[in-house]
């Protein structure tokens, strides 16, 4: 199993993940329902996300606190909806990669999950 190396193992990993996510029970309604996400819009945005944290691409231009703020106005994101998307992200990097910046994407998202989830439940509405 070889690591995260270029831009295209970052597709295949987030394909995968949203994949997993679109069919989660506990929370591929945030994604089908509360923002009837359209994939083919919002893939590039993620690839772009991802790139610029695990290869260093300056290629995301965002404010994703912002956007999930207004999402759990909408629909309320807990704690367990917080580590479920952890757990989902884990099992798709450890079911494609092994390395260091594997080791790197999964220490990456329990960083953006706590920081999301603390923002999410704290701020002012």
């Amino acid at each position: 199993m070889k690591d995260i190396l270029v831009r295209g193992d970052i597709i295949r990993l987030l394909d995968r993940f949203y994949d997993r996510l679109f069919s989660d029970d506990i929370i591929g309604h945030f994604f089908t329902d509360v923002m009837d996400l359209s994939r083919k819009e919002h893939m590039p945005i993620m690839y772009n996300f991802w790139d610029s944290i695990l290869l260093g691409a300056a290629n995301y231009h965002g404010n994703p606190m912002e956007k999930h703020i207004r999402l759990s106005d909408r629909s309320p994101m807990h704690k367990e909806h917080f580590e479920r998307w952890l757990l989902l992200w884990t099992q798709s990097v450890d079911e494609l990669f092994k390395g260091s910046k594997a080791e790197e994407a999964k220490k990456r998202a329990a960083d953006i999950a706590m920081l999301m989830e603390f923002k999410v439940q704290n701020h002012s509405a």
